[in-house]
């Protein structure tokens, strides 16, 4: 099996959409409910696994840190098209395009 690595440049974002399991809800059973059934689009929530450095600046002498980090859940833009690494598929993202991170209360 071929491992890949993936660096995105300037404010990219990769993201890994949720699983079934990261994504659906459970009932009071255990069942796993598809986020489909439940009238969600899972591909709008996903994990980041790569950060590029960050957009520069205005005077282009430095770069702006992003705001998002590895492992963090997030809401973004769900129109993109996704990419394929092997037989995993990401979201590739400018940071802008990330609505929200979500985080348990």
């Amino acid at each position: 099996m071929t491992e890949f690595s993936i660096k995105p440049l300037a404010d990219k974002v990769v993201i890994r959409p949720l699983t079934e399991e990261e994504s659906g809800s459970k009932s009071p059973s255990g069942i796993i409910i598809p986020s489909s059934i439940e009238g969600k689009d899972k591909s709008d929530e996903g994990i980041v696994v790569a950060v590029g450095p960050g957009a520069w600046n205005e005077d282009g002498d430095g770069r702006l840190s992003p705001e998002v980090n590895v492992g963090d859940r997030v809401l973004f833009s769900s129109w993109r098209e996704k990419v394929k690494l092997g037989k995993d598929e990401y979201f590739i993202v400018p940071e802008s395009d990330i609505q929200a991170v979500i985080s348990k209360a």
